[in-house]
């Protein structure tokens, strides 16, 4: 169903879209870094709980995507329509209610979490916090537009848009923070503002009549309790995997704030750096919800599983590129944080280990998109919860708590559980396509 050149104009777009998100994380950092350690500590601390909101969102918008490209692959694109519709009311209706707790319950919800940090660095945390969170009902507009995009097989618009977003984003930080001297509160606004922008561009390009899918009247936001539900089988089991996943890393920044404001600007700093590990995976992760989804639909089990390993091959390749750069080049990438002595040491151990152990990532984190392209979104949802609990977080509490272990052994227990999941996931695998218990899973979406 997809020949090369198709592979690349569909994965390219998602990659490029990837490296500028990222390159918008890390140039806040770089920028809020010229602020001062709380600062950068305090942006950190809101960022791990913004994350989990976004990880739900991403989460949420993958069913919508798996089950417009099964649509799509059935040749009913009316069907994957109205799905667009339903994943608009869902997102939107739960980004509302998510944003006004955040701006009413910053402090409260920082304090439960992080408990007692320095003033200033919950100071800062609890503006940006604020900022952020009036941006979420928008970003819930733009990735489902996206997803529908995606859906399509349309990976550049999404693509443009990231573009026009980080610039708005990096421009507006540039003249908030050097020019007007706003502090955080130039890193919140200039994100919130490029994201509602965004968001209103790439819904009006999705209602162009060229597109085979867009939302074609009032009636497909509403609630449709069929798509809904079919959307949710995937959605619930992926969103609630993000959650617990990104809930518990926020127990480890607990752990982490308990170290003192080095190690908290350390592990902000290494986290920032390896997420460019992550980005072909990431990037792939989006390409093989459509890849995988309409070949389940069109009932090409085989080529569905082919298409898994390929990407995953593609992965390591890229994640052993981008690994050799990061180890070479640790020294100065984490210079340019201006981290103080023990700041940049711990960073760039954290840097060294973490990209040593990306072998496991692809196989890990990659292979799992394959599950619920084809419906068995819980399968990894156990795993994820298994897995997170009892090897990442169950271990730091132990090395951290009992053993009294710097912030280095908290990625430690992370490696631990990459381990379980490659083996997990690589056993799972090994059954055949088209059999049964592989049909029957496409048969609740």
């Amino acid at each position: 169903m997809y020949d090369n050149k198709s592979l690349a104009k569909l994965l390219l777009p998602l990659i490029i879209e990837q490296l500028l998100i990222v390159f918008v994380g890390m140039a806040d950092v770089l920028m809020v870094a010229t602020l001062g350690e709380a600062a950068v500590s305090g942006v950190s601390l809101v960022d791990a709980i913004n994350n989990l909101i976004l990880q739900v969102l991403f989460a949420m918008t993958a069913g919508g995507t798996v089950i417009c490209a099964q649509f799509i692959g059935k040749k009913d694109d009316r069907k994957a329509s109205k799905v667009g519709g339903q994943l608009f009311f869902i997102t939107v209706v739960s980004m509302v209610i998510i944003s006004l707790l955040l701006l009413f319950g910053n402090h409260a919800i920082l304090s439960l979490i992080f408990g007692q940090v320095e003033s200033s660095v919950m100071d800062n945390a609890v503006l940006y916090m604020a900022l952020t969170a009036i941006s979420f009902p928008f970003l819930a507009i733009y990735h489902s537009s996206a997803a529908v995009f995606r859906a399509m097989g349309n990976t550049k618009i999404s693509m443009y848009m990231s573009l026009l977003m980080n610039v708005l984003n990096i421009s507006g930080n540039a003249i908030c923070i050097f020019g007007l001297k706003m502090g955080v509160m130039g890193v919140g606004i200039p994100t919130a503002l490029s994201r509602m922008i965004a968001a209103i561009i790439i819904l009006a390009l999705l209602q162009n009549k060229k597109n085979p899918l867009r939302i074609l009247r009032l009636h497909d936001l509403l609630p449709d309790g069929g798509l809904l539900k079919k959307i949710l089988a995937i959605g619930i089991p992926n969103s609630v995997e993000s959650a617990i996943f990104q809930f518990g890393k926020l127990i480890l920044q607990s752990l982490v704030s308990t170290l003192g404001t080095p190690s908290i600007a350390a592990f902000a700093v290494a986290s920032n750096l390896v997420t460019y590990l992550y980005l072909p995976g990431n990037a792939l992760g989006a390409g093989m919800l459509t890849i995988v989804g309409q070949c389940y639909g069109a009932g090409e089990y085989s080529q569905a599983r082919y298409y898994a390993k390929k990407l995953v091959i593609i992965n390591y390749a890229m994640v052993s590129f981008l690994s050799t750069i990061l180890i070479v080049g640790r020294s100065f990438f984490v210079s340019c944080y201006q981290l103080t002595g023990l700041s940049a040491s711990l960073a760039s151990g954290l840097v060294l280990a973490h990209s040593i152990a990306m072998i496991l990532w692809p196989v890990a984190f990659l292979l799992p998109y394959y599950y619920r392209a084809i419906g068995r979104a819980a399968f990894t949802m156990v795993v994820a919860i298994v897995t997170m609990w009892l090897f990442r977080v169950g271990l730091a509490w132990i090395f951290i708590k009992v053993l009294h272990k710097n912030v280095l052994w908290i990625w430690y227990a992370m490696f631990v559980d990459w381990i379980f999941r490659v083996i997990i996931y690589v056993a799972a695998f090994q059954d055949k396509p088209g059999k049964k218990s592989d049909r029957s899973s496409t048969s609740t979406t």
